[in-house]
């Protein structure tokens, strides 16, 4: 993938560049212009299947994970196509490199990728798929070789786990993992965590990457409500 990320701190947008027929894939509603030089076509979520198969299998992805059951896919037109892409929320864009590493991914972090580079959906525990707040069932674990754009709520940090300790992180602040690391889904502080105030939390172990935000949509959206009136 060809692009460039704008210098506005906390307020990135990306801008690729496409030769004839060079496919990329976007997160929905991400495009905010193009040069003419592209054509964009909402195809399904199915990971390459075609026709009523592929419309049952988009509709299994939404139903179990929240997902569009449509993805966008940029197509390159002439020689100088170019569009520009902007996250939902302000913050960070980073690349992943998808091939030797693959990753998991929280149900938020998907922004961008080559049409080389995809995710399926992989069946969580069902302790897991209770206790978790992102993805239910299912979590994102990316498939296939090229380049992975993640956007996230604030700033992106790296965490290069030995394996020698277990790496706790607030369940609203990952982002991404090796997918080679196993995790839990826990109370912060035992059998009365809530009362802390810091909920759930992924416990990661093994030797792998943890990439977290630096702020939670959720606090923020928490904090708001309280200043918006109520019929009651």
């Amino acid at each position: 993938m060809n692009y460039n990320v704008s210098k506005s701190d906390g307020f990135p947008l990306v801008e690729v560049s496409l030769q004839p027929g060079e496919e990329i894939r976007i997160e929905r509603g991400a495009m905010a212009y193009h040069n003419g030089g592209v054509r964009i076509e909402g195809k399904m979520n199915s990971n390459g299947a075609g026709g009523a198969g592929g419309m049952l299998k988009a509709l299994g992805r939404s139903m179990v994970s929240g997902e569009s059951v449509f993805i966008t896919s940029v197509i390159g037109q002439n020689p100088d196509g170019k569009i520009g892409i902007a996250p939902a929320v302000p913050g960070t864009i980073r690349e992943l490199p998808i091939g030797a590493e693959q990753w998991c991914l929280n149900d938020s972090a998907f922004f961008a990728c080559d049409a080389t580079v995809g995710y399926n959906m992989k069946r969580q525990t069902i302790g897991r798929a209770l206790f978790g707040g992102s993805g239910g069932l299912f979590v994102m674990e990316t498939y296939g070789t090229g380049t992975m754009l993640i956007s996230s709520f604030g700033d992106i940090m790296e965490f290069e786990l030995d394996g020698s300790a277990p790496f706790v992180v607030d369940n609203c602040h990952v982002v991404a993992w090796s997918n080679r690391l196993s995790y839990d889904i826990k109370v912060a502080s035992g059998t009365f965590g809530f009362t802390s105030g810091e909920g759930l939390v992924n416990e990661f172990r093994g030797t792998g990457k943890v990439l977290i935000q630096t702020r939670n949509l959720q606090s923020l959206a928490e904090s708001v409500s309280r200043f918006i009136p109520s019929k009651n």
